[in-house]
């Protein structure tokens, strides 16, 4: 378990860089799955640049799961769930967003979860072109890094509001595409990005970035000029042959 949250913090400290402006204050939050139904998460008021492990909360999934079914729970309500689901009731209490951080840690292959809200992502997701970019690629390694395409979540309440459209549009996406998506894209919210290890979750979210920037430069000199579908699931389809192979971070076609 300690090295789990080890990485855990590590993770959080690089989503928490200044210079890379994908979260500041209190925004964002990471978590892992542990063995025996557990997960750690980030605790409500914490900063991801400066996580410590005291400030990791374990808390216990089949407390946390169940709350996906009570959608009109106040969040005063959900908040003292969460309390009672830590392991150690000394414990912080956990992030309200602990809950899809749950559900999302059940799914095949994710073992590591990491929200933030990045500059120039946000800046995309806060505009009419949100779902263009989320459900289209422009370049290969975009492919590579965040998948074929990204699960697209309609504004939603933070807390059980947007858990609940979080499990069932990712539920959605990978019925459709027959795959587990790496990429999470929240209207005029942020990113959530899944993956085996914290490596891939974090080049997910930088190369989301990098995307993000790119997409907003080709929108002001006339619009984005995306892959053909054919082109895309050619390269996804590459990667599904080589990802149990190689690591994450040698996976690039440039």
């Amino acid at each position: 378990m300690s090295d789990t949250v080890n990485q855990l913090l590590t993770l959080a400290h690089e989503l928490g860089r200044e210079d890379r402006q994908l979260a500041i204050l209190g925004e964002g939050n990471v978590s892992a799955r542990l063995d025996g139904g557990l997960f750690a998460v980030k605790a409500s008021g914490t900063r991801l640049a400066t996580l410590e492990a005291g400030q990791i909360t374990i808390c216990r999934s089949d407390r946390v799961l169940p709350l996906l079914e009570k959608r009109l729970l106040t969040d005063t309500a959900v908040e003292a769930a969460l309390l009672e689901a830590r392991v150690d009731s000394s414990a912080p209490r956990p992030s309200i967003e602990a809950v899809f951080h749950a559900w999302l840690l059940t799914v095949d292959e994710v073992r590591f979860v990491g929200h933030c809200h990045p500059l120039g992502v946000c800046q995309v997701l806060c505009s009419p072109r949100a779902r263009d970019f989320a459900e289209q690629r422009m370049f290969p390694d975009e492919i590579v890094f965040c998948g074929a395409a990204s699960v697209y979540v309609p504004y939603a309440d933070p807390g059980l509001p947007l858990a609940w459209q979080i499990r069932e549009r990712t539920r959605d996406f990978m019925n459709l595409q027959g795959r587990v998506p790496r990429l999470i894209l929240m209207q005029n919210h942020g990113v959530i990005a899944l993956g085996s290890t914290p490596e891939s979750v974090l080049a997910s979210v930088l190369m989301a970035e990098k995307a993000a920037r790119i997409f907003a430069g080709a929108a002001a000199m006339g619009g984005p000029n995306f892959l053909l579908p054919q082109h895309v699931e050619r390269i996804a389809g590459r990667l599904s042959d080589l990802s149990d192979k190689s690591d994450p971070l040698t996976l690039s076609f440039s």
